[in-house]
């Protein structure tokens, strides 16, 4: 499927069903869809990141992924406090992506396409690359000083797990790249190799733990986590925040994207989002699965974390202090790669 089809397929979702949404201010298309031109073919390992922006309350639940007319769409709410003004946007490294093009699909009071046209015209400008690389940085510190020791252990594997994958977003942040989720440390590799710093990227697969990781183990722990999938998308009734990520639905994503970025000898890289999808799998067998299920695939799990060097909450304490050491060294180069990059503007 084309990118410019995926962008027509969801304009219509929205006009069909975002509009009805009690406080539906409008919509407009965040991620990978906005950094790919329309004639460009759309992995099918992607989805199409919808943002609903809603003026009220914002249900807790979010729509989440789905296949609508035979694309794989993601919709999420957004409040209309948090984009009110070009300054909100453009500091934040999670929301200026979505504006730095003309994305917006439904604008019924005109405030997102005026929001979109200013966001555009300064997302290159120095002062906000730098802020958003910065918010960047703020949200590993926040995210490592909110581990904690009593949560399960599923659930602080992700806690360490993806504060430590926002390194790789100061980076891209600074080099005007996508922040992107899943396929970070494929991006930020390519940055860094552009710079002529490849040994950073080794810092930061020493960092999440893989760096000596080989491709047939890669490989094994994709084999247990798709097994551990499955069961997961046949068990799950809670309402998890990522709960549409553990759907038949979103399998091309956590399945075949990985398998996808190990055929391509990027398999270090795909272990970032194996880690998340396996944890999230056991933040689902923890509430909605038999003692037998969590049994199956208690191994396999454990076997992975402890390919990363994890076994308990001390060393994920440790571990996050190694990211929090590193921390200094890397703005250092996230400055580095700003003064050097061309496309930023005084």
């Amino acid at each position: 499927m084309r990118a410019g089809q995926a962008r027509d397929i969801a304009r219509e979702w929205v006009h069909d069903e975002a509009t009805t949404i009690p406080g539906f201010v409008g919509a407009y298309l965040a991620g990978s869809i906005t950094w790919l031109a329309d004639d460009a073919i759309l992995p099918h390992t992607s989805d199409v990141d919808i943002m609903i922006v809603l003026d009220g309350p914002v249900p807790a639940q979010k729509p989440g992924k789905f296949i609508h007319e035979g694309a794989l769409l993601e919709a999420s709410f957004l409040a209309l406090g948090d984009c009110r003004t070009p300054e909100q946007i453009l500091a934040q490294d999670q929301l200026a992506g979505g504006f730095r093009t003309p994305s917006v699909i439904a604008d019924p009071t005109g405030h997102l396409t005026a929001l979109q046209a200013a966001v555009g015209r300064d997302f290159a400008k120095r002062r906000w690359v730098r802020a958003r690389a910065d918010h960047a940085m703020t949200r590993v510190r926040n995210g490592l000083d909110r581990l904690n020791a009593s949560d399960p252990f599923p659930t602080q594997v992700i806690g360490w797990l993806f504060p430590t994958g926002v390194t790789t977003h100061v980076l891209l942040d600074a080099g005007l790249r996508n922040p992107t989720v899943r396929s970070r440390y494929v991006a930020v590799r390519e940055l860094l190799r552009e710079y002529g710093r490849d040994d950073v990227h080794e810092t930061l697969l020493g960092l999440l733990g893989c760096a000596t990781m080989t491709p047939d183990q890669v490989e094994r722990h994709l084999l247990t986590m798709t097994e551990a999938f499955d069961d997961a998308t046949e068990v799950i009734k809670s309402p998890f925040p990522f709960a549409s990520d553990i759907t038949a639905a979103a399998r091309p994503i956590a399945i075949d994207g990985s398998r996808d970025l190990i055929h391509c000898g990027l398999h270090r890289e795909a272990v970032f989002w194996i880690a998340a999808t396996y944890s999230r799998c056991h933040q689902v067998f923890s509430r909605d699965a038999t003692e037998r299920v969590r049994e199956r695939h208690s191994a396999g799990y454990g076997e992975l974390v402890a390919d990363l060097g994890i076994r308990s909450y001390l060393d994920l304490s440790r571990r996050a202090g190694e990211v929090r050491a590193f921390l200094p060294d890397l703005w250092r180069i996230a400055e580095a790669i700003m003064a050097a990059n061309p496309d930023i503007e005084d």
